[in-house]
């Protein structure tokens, strides 16, 4: 097993690990029948849940970078066109 599979597998344990906290906080049951106001006009259960989809929205930017990375031969071509832009402007 080379070191890019290793950590593609360790990156999937990871990002599953993470599915699960987000499910687990998602449960918020502590909330439910707390009147508290942020900022004097948004209750904290929503607050609570702003929080979780932005952090569900950073599990997935997470899981697009380290549990499927570009393959190599991909961006070796993408970094030659690159190049090859630079070159003609």
């Amino acid at each position: 097993m080379n070191r890019s599979s290793r950590q593609g597998a360790s990156g999937v344990w990871i990002i599953a690990a993470l599915v699960l906290l987000l499910l687990i906080l998602h449960q918020d049951n502590w909330f439910w029948t707390d009147d508290t106001l942020v900022f004097g006009f948004l209750p904290i259960g929503l607050l609570w849940h702003a929080g979780i989809s932005i952090g569900a929205s950073l599990t997935w930017a997470l899981a697009t970078v380290i549990a499927w990375p570009i393959d190599e031969d991909v961006e070796r071509k993408l970094v030659a066109e690159v190049e090859e832009d630079e070159v003609a402007s």
